[in-house]
């Protein structure tokens, strides 16, 4: 009788009520917990319970006395689904079969996983005298399955939801507001300047950084928003509105990203270390007769890459203007990457000069001429490259360039130190100085003959870092000129910890002078600044001879610009000078 089936014994149950008393014995051995209720006119939950078996008994804590005359309510909880023990209910008044899954509680009260499988007992087919209750514990599945789920919606550091899970609701949003014409929106968040802390500190505190942006985030929203961390350092918050007008959910959104913002920027002790967490958000809104789930989060995104493009730590809304913006660089990135292949790309040289208009360097510049003859404007493609990531690979590309243009001046009898603009991106690359290394190594140019020309963007980050580079590729014989010096902000703390060679006024200041009282002021302290500390000076943007003269009044900078040299190819320049030396 042992080996019997549950269903077995229950088919028994079905021919005879008599058969009940012959069975008896062996459910009450069944490892399946067994409960068996008195009918009742309208089936509830105070069903007297006439037979419990000992797996029952065993697994929830009661006395056999303490169960019989109870009804299933001793199953129920605090968390307990009411609307599953009511579809068993109206499965048992309709005399049908019920299944259902349920968080049911011991007599200690120990919360478990329970199948439940509630059967009527009929004799010839009239209605059920008596109902069998047959349940099993499935905690473990239930553990297991609910452990799966989570590793398929919920990310793993932070406990939030996943993209996945984001763009089932997200998904459902957009639904929402096409049916109920309603306004909802979307916040796509980046932290500023993470990649710092990653290289700075370890991955091991940007993993803490963003366990503190996500519990920050969750506690600057409402319960029924919904905070996601969608991969690395990007969120996306997804606001629970239903407002009829777009004017009054964009409103809504900044007032919402205001909050966001605040939250993340509360002071942090980040691992012993002060911190403060910065955001450029992106903001979008779901609206009738608006993009579906996937376009409406590249839009938020695309509104945020705006937002750190004007200077990081600000919210912006997405425009149209945007997407017709981010495609058009799209576009060009591609166009820059075939260039690249393709040999479109050219290096010119602009010579600088003396104050006697001697040649005594030049500036390599990058040019890029289509397979159709048309341009296209460095100040256009190279943001491009740098947002990309494609200024990495140009960069070694404008190196070797400079070599063989030093190599092919030395052999004209034109040898003269050359200037090349180094991306700060490209300069923070961890395999940045062997890089440069390599390239020198390998085309024989001497890296005493070139300048490298940095932005002030790059000494304002990493500053301890950058100062150690700077002195590994001086050790070869690099010198270092910050390029448009005075348009940015420098620590000048700094600058005599640096092995600089030489400033460059930029050309906006050079532009007004010397007609402008302030430009010229911003010229005068530049010469001074740099007579002080030792330090060369080239003046871009020399176009005019009133600007020639001013220069050469007051100090000895040397000279970069129109009025006396336009980038030119090499050859040309090879020409000019060798007219130079004949006149």
């Amino acid at each position: 009788m042992l080996s019997l089936t549950c269903s077995t014994l229950l088919q028994g149950l079905a021919r005879s009520l008599k058969e009940l008393e012959l069975t008896s014995a062996a459910v009450a051995h069944l490892n399946d917990m067994v409960l068996i209720l008195e009918a009742a006119d309208v089936p509830g939950p105070d069903q007297k319970i006439i037979f419990v078996n000992d797996a029952f008994l065993h697994r929830m804590g009661y006395a056999r006395a303490e169960v019989l005359g109870k009804g299933l309510h001793l199953l129920r909880g605090q968390d307990t689904d009411d609307g599953v023990f009511a579809g068993l209910f109206g499965a048992m008044a309709a005399n049908r079969t019920a299944k259902a899954e349920i968080m049911a509680y011991t007599w200690p009260g120990e919360a478990f996983w329970l199948e439940i499988e509630v059967m009527p007992f009929t004799r010839d087919e009239d209605c059920a005298s008596n109902w069998v209750v047959v349940s099993r514990d499935i905690t473990e599945r239930r553990t297991a399955a609910d452990a799966i789920h989570r590793l398929a919606f919920y990310d793993v550091l932070t406990g939030l939801p996943n993209r996945r899970l984001l763009m089932d609701r997200l998904g459902a949003t957009v639904a929402r507001s096409q049916a109920e014409k309603s306004v909802s929106a979307v916040l796509y968040l980046d932290i500023d300047k993470f990649k710092n802390v990653n290289d700075e500190r370890g991955h091991a505190t940007g993993d803490v950084l963003l366990e503190h942006a996500a519990a920050r985030l969750k506690q600057a929203v409402r319960d029924t928003d919904m905070v996601a961390r969608i991969g690395g350092d990007e969120f996306v918050v997804l606001l629970d509105g239903r407002d009829l007008h777009a004017d009054t959910a964009a409103r809504r959104a900044l007032e919402a990203a205001a909050l966001v913002r605040e939250a993340l920027a509360a002071p942090l002790d980040l691992k012993g270390k002060p911190y403060r967490i910065a955001a450029s958000i992106g903001i979008a809104l779901a609206r009738p007769g608006g993009p579906g789930a996937h376009d409406l989060l590249r839009e938020a995104d695309t509104a945020m890459y705006h937002a750190k493009a004007v200077g990081r730590d600000g919210v912006m809304v997405f425009e149209d203007a945007m997407l017709a913006d981010a495609q058009h660089a799209l576009t060009l990135e591609r166009d820059l990457a075939a260039a690249l292949e393709n040999g479109e790309l050219a290096m010119h040289l602009q010579l600088q000069v003396d104050q006697g208009g001697l040649p005594v360097g030049a500036e390599l510049l990058m040019r890029w001429r289509r397979a159709d003859g048309s341009m296209e404007r460095p100040d256009v493609f190279i943001p491009v490259a740098e947002s990309s990531g494609l200024i990495v690979p140009l960069g070694h590309w404008a190196l070797r360039q400079a070599c063989a243009a030093w190599l092919t001046l030395e052999e004209a009898g034109c040898a003269m130190p050359l200037s090349l603009n180094v991306s700060p991106i490209q300069f923070r690359q961890p395999d940045f100085v062997e890089q440069v290394q390599r390239i020198f190594a390998e085309t024989g140019a001497p890296a005493q003959e070139f300048i490298f020309e940095v932005t002030e963007g790059l000494l304002i980050e990493d500053i301890d870092q950058t100062i150690r580079r700077m002195h590994q590729l001086a050790s070869l014989g690099i010198r270092f000129s910050v390029d448009d010096f005075g348009t940015g902000y420098s620590n000048l703390a700094y600058l005599k910890k640096m092995p600089l060679y030489e400033l460059k006024i930029d050309k906006s200041f050079m532009r007004d002078t010397p007609q402008d009282h302030n430009s010229t002021a911003i010229v005068q302290s530049i010469l001074a600044m740099a007579g002080h500390l030792g330090l060369r000076v080239v003046a871009e943007g020399v176009e005019t001879a009133a600007q020639a003269c001013y220069l050469g009044q007051h100090g000895s900078a040397c000279m970069q610009g129109f009025h006396y040299h336009r980038p030119m190819p090499l050859a040309d320049v090879i020409e000019r000078l060798r007219a130079a030396e004949c006149a």
